[in-house]
């Protein structure tokens, strides 16, 4: 299984629009954050979860040329506004339609923002998408194309988002409470991945303290973070602070586990 971070970045990305302070000016790639996703590849089959407004540039630079379904976390702009980008896929082999995953609230606001893919009579061209549903329980894992994903239910300030684990990678976006009955699933990860977005208190995201505290608690040999805004300071100089087992993520950032 081979998990490439498409974008590291918060709504704004990094560069912010405007900003001129020491991270948007920085010339490290690691400083330059686009919204964030991940795409995993695992037993022939390719996933992404989230498709910000970067996602036909992410595509692009990691040559993504082929997916097979798409998962939500959330129905937030940043993490869904790039769907209509993909249309290529739809006809990469022929006609098909497109999987997408999400909790039903996030696939009815996906059909209200992309009403003009689900009318009974479409426009030539537009996206062909099927919606699938999460039915979160609490337990109950799926399967996506023959691949079995565990849903965990984490808050994003009052707004219930979904994380994903497939095998040892556990996937945590936007997150500012993770209740323990959902912790559970995450103990025994081998590599993590948790939303930090920056060192001062959010309301809807944890900071960086936040974030090593939990990432202790579960204690995975690896951990990276992600959704880092430009407030968090420079990537090399972050990292350096971190305990050993963990990381700043980076877009295309590229990390290898064994298939589930």
């Amino acid at each position: 299984m081979q998990v490439t971070f498409l974008g590291t970045g918060t709504s704004a990305g990094v560069p912010v629009l405007t900003c001129r302070c020491e991270v948007c000016n920085s010339l490290d790639f690691r400083d330059k954050r686009l919204r964030v996703s991940v795409w995993i590849e695992v037993n022939g089959k390719s996933f992404v979860i989230d498709t910000g407004p970067d996602f036909r540039q992410q595509a692009l630079r990691e040559r993504i040329a082929q997916l097979d379904a798409i998962i939500y976390t959330h129905e937030h702009k940043d993490h869904t506004a790039g769907l209509d980008d993909v249309r290529p896929y739809n006809y990469l082999n022929g006609i098909r339609h497109l999987n997408l995953y999400g909790h039903p609230r996030v696939l009815n606001q996906l059909k209200k923002e992309f009403a003009y893919a689900f009318e009974d009579i479409k426009y030539p061209g537009v996206p062909l998408l099927n919606l699938q549903e999460i039915a979160f329980d609490g337990a109950k894992p799926i399967y996506i194309e023959g691949v079995e994903f565990t849903p965990i239910q984490v808050l994003h300030h009052r707004l219930p988002v979904l994380g994903f684990r497939v095998g040892g990678f556990t996937y945590i976006t936007d997150v500012n409470f993770i209740s323990e009955k959902e912790m559970e699933k995450i103990y025994g990860t081998e590599v993590l991945v948790l939303g930090a977005l920056q060192h001062e208190p959010h309301i809807s995201h944890f900071n960086l303290s936040q974030a090593v505290e939990v990432a202790q608690k579960i204690n995975a040999p690896l951990t990276y973070f992600t959704h880092i805004s430009h407030k968090m300071g420079l990537h090399t100089e972050v990292d350096k602070t971190l305990p050993d087992n963990i990381r700043l993520a980076y877009d295309g950032l590229k990390i290898r586990l064994p298939n589930p």
